[in-house]
């Protein structure tokens, strides 16, 4: 039996989560909206809010009977459609949670499935499930041609090559697996504030992210400076310390006088939490 309410109660909290925590450098945040002009806190909170009934649909697709991994995409997708255009309606057009919507859509789906044969939901388990229900996204969506990129995803491939938030998707979010999740789990469990946890885990991801919404307003080269700035944060101890705690301050401002947004890190930080709590949820 899967409880999809409450499956998709972790991922709406793990937006809204996500958005409180502060200072998160170039992003909208409680002391200011980063480099955006478009969206504040209470953007994120009402897409957030438009998102949940989405949010239990994927869930209950992947825990309908008889579904296989191997053709759930399919059944996501036209749900995460339908996500797209309740954010857009509930922000006035405001793209908030796009990138958000994929991740989440294709994470619900594989924990449904998971919780509805009974199993736990690990971390683990879930990853591994959704890198069965990508299985050939991005020769599926970039083996093709297109000359005019629509998506700034699209656009990095054609660029450079990357296949941003599909690849990690496919490849089961090795990103959060490998850096995030053990850092989040580490700072929980020393029972640090769940907003220095949260800044902690975005900027590791920061460091090691290719962000492909970096790289739709800049190049490689900002994009390598932001990853060397937040490697060094966090090697001052990030939000642990008075070093930390004052560069990232600064940080923030600097991102957002070069208006750079790390949006890809920040969706990968609520993926974080998302699996960190769902691993306390009984079956």
């Amino acid at each position: 039996m899967c409880n999809a309410d409450r499956i998709a109660s972790y991922a709406v909290e793990a937006l809204l989560v996500e958005a409180a925590a502060t200072p998160k450098p170039g992003l909208v945040d409680r002391a200011n909206n980063g480099a955006h002009e478009d969206m504040d806190f209470f953007t994120f909170q009402k897409s957030a809010a438009a998102l949940a009934p989405h949010f239990t649909e994927f869930a209950r697709a992947g825990a309908k009977e008889g579904r296989s991994l191997h053709t759930l995409l399919s059944e996501l997708r036209p749900i995460g459609r339908a996500a797209e255009s309740a954010m857009y309606a509930r922000t006035g057009g405001v793209n908030t949670h796009k990138g958000a919507i994929f991740s989440f859509g294709v994470l619900l789906g594989a924990a449904g499935w998971i919780s509805a044969h009974g199993k736990p939901l690990m971390a683990d388990a879930v990853l591994n499930a959704v890198r069965i229900v990508c299985a050939g996204l991005c020769h599926t969506d970039y083996g093709g041609q297109f000359d005019t990129p629509q998506t700034k995803g699209q656009a990095a491939y054609l660029t450079y090559g990357l296949t941003g938030v599909r690849g990690e998707a496919e490849a089961g979010f090795p990103l959060v697996w490998d850096y995030a999740l053990p850092l989040y789990r580490v700072r929980r469990a020393e029972h640090a504030p769940l907003n220095d946890a949260l800044v902690d885990v975005l900027l590791v991801l920061m460091a090691h992210n290719m962000d492909t919404n970096v790289l739709g307003r800049h190049d490689l080269a900002m994009l390598q400076r932001v990853q060397e700035e937040a490697d060094q944060i966090a090697k001052l101890g990030g939000m642990r310390t008075e070093r930390g705690r004052a560069a990232l301050q600064a940080f923030d401002a600097q991102l957002i006088d070069a208006w750079v947004s790390p949006g890809g890190s920040a969706d990968l930080a609520a993926v974080t939490h998302f699996l960190y709590e769902i691993e306390s949820m009984e079956v």
